[in-house]
């Protein structure tokens, strides 16, 4: 190994991501590295790169060339979906010293003393979950990687190239981490992937399965879900869910158009009405449900039509909040080259229109709530910039409690929801 020890990280994109960079730093200062947050400290600069859009690959390159101006010493490593996409393509750029695929990243200290800069095997051939364990206990709520890949093909999307095909952990390794993190001390835990729906295939199982398992095996008060399609979630779900101890009745669809024409041409396998409808009977099963949502605005060929007919849709769903991106053509995917691609200017005022939309569901939502006692998991910080307690509900909104208690960080409790104002909701202990 180098004589030097010390690195700086940094992460771009999903969950998944944010997960395995903890991995990485762990590896590093388990092998005896120290991590640093300034690149001028630092020897090496790991960079876990998202290829989601160019723009991301753009910012990958400036951030890169950028630590190497700063600090001309600094070893620069480039991993996450970006370099498994683009391998030895990256070595032509000075500032990259290491190119480390998306598998390879999980053991990076195997590398950095290697002849070679490249380390990015075929992801398409890897069959089997690299089941890595992490335990953050700084967080308050616990991450698990549960997935890996994905088998859709969607036409804007490039990351099935990038991880591969969908892979799962066993269920027995799941409940064995999550039955950890309980001894550990933590009351949540956040199950990830890429695309968590296709959970178990390879083994004849599915999702519901795995979340039978969590409700009789584990000993965690709450869980969450990643993101769904809508497909993925059945009626038979939902009542199983309905009745759980330990589900938190929050939702992430992963919705992309409320348009069918649009979504066909996306190769996305479901229509709008039946996934409105789906909505409605979340909204039903469960007390006041966090629904959120992802949306493509101006997708190659979008008319001003199509887009009229998602907002519509999107007005009268019963979604909660809704996070939405101007269309990106990613080089690699079949989108870049559909016709009638929409302007910038046209995909920007459209996406300003669904956040418009987002933002009087969301404050529609927040108030419904307010009034209601609820639990909240209390984090294990304070608010940095309040001072004041603050906690997460089973229906994923943050709130703030006035309190100078120091022995309730980490705990359950029963809270009043008593306001909500500058974005802020605020609480207070439940003494009943």
């Amino acid at each position: 190994y180098y004589v030097m020890k010390k690195f700086s990280i940094h992460t771009m994109g999903c969950k998944s991501n944010q997960f395995e960079s903890a991995i990485i730093e762990e590896n590093l200062i388990s092998n005896g590295f120290k991590k640093v947050k300034n690149i001028a400290d630092a020897d090496i600069y790991i960079l876990n790169s998202c290829s989601v859009t160019h723009k991301s690959d753009n910012e990958a390159l400036y951030l890169l060339r950028a630590a190497k101006h700063k600090n001309p010493n600094i070893i620069n490593i480039l991993t996450g979906c970006f370099a498994q996409i683009e391998k030895s393509e990256l070595l032509k750029f000075d500032f990259i010293d290491f190119v480390i695929g998306n598998d390879e990243k999980l053991h990076i200290v195997n590398y950095l003393n290697a002849e070679d800069k490249l380390h990015a095997k075929d992801i398409m051939e890897l069959a089997e979950f690299n089941k890595v364990e992490l335990l953050d206990t700084s967080k308050t709520r616990a991450s698990l990687k549960i997935q890996d890949g994905c088998d859709n093909r969607c036409t804007y999307c490039i990351i099935w190239k990038a991880r591969g095909k969908s892979r799962s952990a066993d269920s027995e390794f799941i409940i064995e981490q999550i039955n950890n993190f309980s001894k550990n001390g933590f009351k949540e835990v956040m199950l990830t992937g890429i695309h968590i729906g296709q959970w178990g295939k390879e083994f004849g199982l599915n999702l519901l399965d795995l979340l039978k398992d969590i409700e009789t095996k584990t000993s965690i008060e709450r869980y969450r879900l990643g993101s769904l399609n809508p497909t993925e979630i059945t009626t038979e779900m939902l009542e199983f869910l309905k009745n759980s101890k330990k589900f938190c009745p929050h939702f992430h669809l992963s919705l992309q158009s409320a348009n069918d024409k649009t979504l066909r041409s996306m190769n996305r396998f479901y229509k709008t009405e039946d996934y409105l409808k789906q909505i409605n009977q979340i909204n039903t099963t469960f007390e006041l449900p966090f629904l959120g949502s992802d949306i493509i605005t101006g997708f190659a060929g979008e008319t001003d039509e199509d887009f009229e007919n998602t907002r519509k849709n999107l007005e009268t769903s019963g979604l909660t909040q809704i996070h939405t991106f101007p269309y990106s053509k990613r080089k690699g995917t079949i989108g870049e080259n559909l016709p009638d691609q929409v302007p910038d200017t046209v995909k920007n005022s459209r996406a300003t229109v669904v956040k418009a939309i987002s933002k009087s569901k969301f404050e529609e939502f927040i108030n419904r709530n307010i009034g209601k006692t609820v639990e909240v998991l209390i984090e294990k910080h304070r608010d940095k910039h309040t001072g004041n307690l603050k906690g997460m509900t089973r229906n994923y909104l943050t709130v703030q409690i006035n309190s100078d208690r120091e022995d309730l960080f980490n705990t359950l409790q029963q809270v009043k929801l008593l306001r909500y104002e500058n974005n802020i909701v605020y609480g207070e202990f439940y003494h009943g």
